[in-house]
């Protein structure tokens, strides 16, 4: 006869509790997300989201050297431009928002990894990822044509120093089309990490306040994917890994922690999982009255998705999480 098993032990003392666990955040897997304006001496918070700023070129290179000196490996940029058009011209123009980001930040800290959000809606006057049908009110964006929009795109943000080209767009072909785009200009060795399984969410609304990219017409459901489908993730992920994605994210995180586990089990690729910004706003409003211990959930939720097979989180909260892991 075995003894009877006592799952309390391991659990008895700190330390043994450390020993055994099975999953543990560290700095090494979180991306902040940064986002650039034009001007100078520019800070402006996020209503939508405390701590979060829209951030000229100057400010966004001191908040990367805080994120660089917390031991937080990457940022990822999104930018917004002064002026919109129906061509997106802000996204692929050499001197673009996020190029003039992307060269200030490596040249102040070369060893940090610099992300870029591959992708139109932030640039085009009427907020959809691409070029739209003349006259047509749905949202329905043509694939095609934005495709070689997001290949100029990727190429001028790897000139500007780019480190990973990220697209988002969800469009049919993207990322053989940037991967095409990245090795004919010379960028063989710039790894492309997709948004392979972006669902079209409502957790997504203050992120469109941060980044102004709210759209004037209709929604995105006709390109982001729907939240009921599961099976659906697993076909996009199987065709951006043939069309040459070096790595793979699931967007939102919290409710689609399903999603990042098939995901994982489905690929041996890297995974990363979007803690999005209606995520990060709830925690911050449930701290802020007082609801919750701000800390722990932030940490309880990094380490599910972990749990759920996440090799890396982008999140808002990584500076904070960055200073927990050091007290």
């Amino acid at each position: 006869m075995f003894p009877i098993q006592r799952p309390r032990r391991l659990r008895s003392h700190p330390q043994i509790r450390r020993m055994v666990r099975e999953n543990e955040v560290t700095t090494s897997d979180l991306i902040y997300p940064l986002f650039a304006v034009p001007g100078e001496g520019f800070a402006q918070e996020v209503k939508s989201m405390p701590g979060v700023y829209q951030l000229s070129v100057d400010k966004i290179v001191e908040e990367a050297k805080q994120v660089y000196d917390l031991g937080i490996p990457a940022i990822i940029l999104f930018g917004i431009p002064a002026e919109k058009d129906i061509e997106a011209t802000g996204a692929w123009h050499d001197h673009g928002i996020v190029q003039q980001a992307s060269a200030a930040v490596k040249a102040a800290l070369p060893d940090l990894v610099v992300i870029v959000d591959t992708c139109l809606c932030e640039y085009t006057s009427h907020g959809h990822c691409g070029y739209l049908e003349v006259g047509d009110l749905t949202g329905r964006v043509l694939n095609d044509p934005t495709l070689e929009l997001l290949k100029k795109t990727a190429v001028s943000q790897a000139n500007a120093g780019a480190d990973i080209i990220a697209p988002s767009g969800m469009m049919d072909g993207f990322v053989q089309a940037i991967r095409t785009g990245l090795d004919e200009g010379g960028f063989t060795d710039i790894p492309i990490l997709s948004y392979a399984a972006k669902y079209a969410s409502a957790y997504y609304g203050p992120f469109r306040d941060a980044a102004e990219s709210a759209p004037q017409f209709g929604d995105r459901r006709t390109y982001q994917m729907d939240p009921a489908n599961g099976q659906e993730a697993l076909k996009e992920i199987e065709l951006d890994i043939a069309e040459g994605a070096d790595m793979l994210m699931v967007k939102p995180a919290l409710a689609y922690m399903d999603i990042i586990w098939r995901v994982k089990e489905a690929t041996n690729l890297p995974v990363a999982a979007y803690n999005v910004s209606g995520e990060y706003s709830m925690i911050k409003a449930a701290a802020l009255n007082g609801w919750i211990d701000e800390q722990r959930v932030v940490m309880e939720t990094m380490t599910s998705f972990k749990r759920s097979g996440a090799d890396l989180i982008l999140t808002y909260h990584a500076k904070d999480i960055a200073r927990w892991l050091q007290e």
